[in-house]
């Protein structure tokens, strides 16, 4: 059984002001590791808030599907956030660091549909038929949550850890592209830090649009035209540092990359 809302509503809160920087401990007495009712309850009263204050809503980001990442993290399913517009950086710009918390960097593909998926259980080709283009992106992650000591409960109340994006100049679409076996190099500063490829998210970045397509079909709601969609991690995430450069370079897709500060 979830918490009583009263006490959701205050635990909203709380993650909404931790974003000043300081972070909570784990959200055990509010919502059980597994209380994914309870957890995406505090994420959708956040998303509201913000959204009533302003905050425009371009789609939604996917967590949690490379082996590897649930391994860092000690989760073990997907979980989907909300993504604001306000939350990305450009290519090759900068990202304060005062911003920040704990970040770490993932490499990932995100899409743009050009058509809604209506249905709970899309195919890859209808995902494929409803997609515009691909984008090579990074997801910045970050986490309200002491020292990253987190739950699925506490990523996903936490608007699944999120942070920030970046996404390539380059709009590619479909035709020609290999979304499964395409190689993807991180690197930190110049010397590789994260290697993976498509197959690392859930097996294909579309079996990810399935999964959110079907996850959001149980809340009522629906993939729309225009969304964004970042896909999940491609390799392990790194632990940024003041100062550094990050670079993605996707096979196919091309590169994406910005700077964590200026450097000392």
């Amino acid at each position: 059984m979830s918490a009583p809302e009263s006490l959701l509503q205050s635990t909203a809160m709380a993650l909404r002001n931790a974003y000043g920087g300081l972070t909570l401990a784990p959200l055990r007495g509010v919502v059980e590791p597994t209380d994914e009712a309870g957890a995406y309850a505090i994420q959708d009263i956040n998303t509201r808030f913000w959204m009533t204050n302003g905050r425009k809503l371009v789609g939604r980001k996917i967590g949690l599907t490379a082996p590897a990442v649930q391994s860092q993290l000690g989760v073990d399913q997907p979980d989907f956030g909300a993504l604001f517009e306000d939350m990305q950086i450009a290519n090759g710009g900068l990202l304060d660091p005062g911003k920040c918390i704990q970040p770490k960097a993932e490499a990932e593909i995100a899409i743009v549909l050009a058509k809604d998926i209506p249905t709970a259980a899309p195919g890859l080709d209808e995902i494929a038929a409803a997609t515009e283009y691909a984008i090579p992106a990074i997801e910045i992650v970050d986490s309200r949550i002491d020292d990253w000591k987190i739950t699925f409960a506490d990523t996903v109340a936490d608007n699944g850890s999120s942070g920030f994006y970046v996404l390539g100049d380059a709009r590619k679409p479909l035709d020609n592209l290999d979304l499964y076996s395409c190689g993807m190099v991180l690197e930190v500063n110049q010397s590789v830090a994260s290697i993976g490829a498509g197959a690392a998210c859930l097996g294909h970045p579309f079996n990810a649009v399935a999964w959110l397509a079907s996850a959001l079909a149980r809340r009522g709601e629906f993939l729309k035209a225009g969304d964004l969609i970042l896909t999940g991690a491609l390799g392990p995430m790194v632990t940024l540092t003041p100062g550094d450069q990050i670079q993605v370079k996707i096979g196919g897709l091309g590169e994406v990359g910005f700077n964590y500060g200026e450097k000392s």
